[in-house]
């Protein structure tokens, strides 16, 4: 009888001791504090998304420790597979799924500053989805194939801007040439040698492939 007793009073003991620390686990959550080991840029250009990340990173820390706190779910490592659970770490999923896009995108603009980009440029990548420097490049190659005539012949001593424009491109493709746009032998010669590794019509003078390939970015 007394073995019984005491039985009964350790299984007593017992399930007092496991409310006192559920109570404990329920209260005391542990550290709820997102944090990342990516670098953010906190210059953006867009201000109000660096106000929505600091956001979209209290909303997600609250809504851990509320599913903690109230629902016993640690939605960051669910034991439970119930609908109530599999709800709160798709809420939960979501929310890190905001945080993680900001952070993306904050983190993507220092590192294109890194590289010597400004704001300007920045914003004009994210909403065009082409550098500014390349859509400057692009458009002024228009330009120059606009000017261009499919009958346009060049003689020796012609001087124009297409010629010009032209020198410049075969000098960063790696001719030395004189940048002064007379058309003479020497840029006859670079058009050549520029044909020939692009596999075209090798003739030194200028026409639409030609023009197209050398002002490719």
């Amino acid at each position: 009888m007394k073995q019984i007793i005491i039985f009964l009073l350790l299984i007593i003991a017992a399930v007092i001791g496991y409310g006192e620390y559920s109570d404990y686990q329920r209260y005391n959550s542990p550290n709820v504090n997102y944090k990342s080991d990516l670098k953010i840029d906190l210059n953006y250009y867009n201000q109000e998304l660096i106000s929505n990340y600091y956001k979209a990173v209290e909303d997600l820390n609250s809504y851990v420790k509320l599913q903690w706190t109230a629902n016993d779910i640690d939605v960051r490592a669910p034991e439970d597979e119930d609908l109530e659970t599999k709800d709160a770490v798709k809420k939960y999923a979501d929310k890190l799924a905001l945080v993680k896009f900001y952070e993306a995108k904050l983190h993507n603009s220092l590192e294109l500053k890194a590289e010597g980009k400004n704001n300007k440029e920045i914003q004009f990548l994210e909403l065009n989805g082409i550098s500014l420097e390349k859509y400057n490049n692009e458009q002024h190659a228009q330009l120059i194939k606009s000017l261009f005539k499919t009958n346009t012949k060049l003689y020796n001593g012609e001087k124009n801007a297409i010629i010009y424009e032209v020198q410049k491109k075969l000098v960063e493709k790696g001719e030395t040439i004189r940048l002064d746009g007379v058309y003479r032998i020497e840029t006859l010669n670079a058009i050549k040698a520029f044909e020939e590794k692009n596999n075209l019509l090798a003739d030194g003078y200028l026409d639409e492939l030609t023009l197209e390939l050398l002002f490719q970015n």
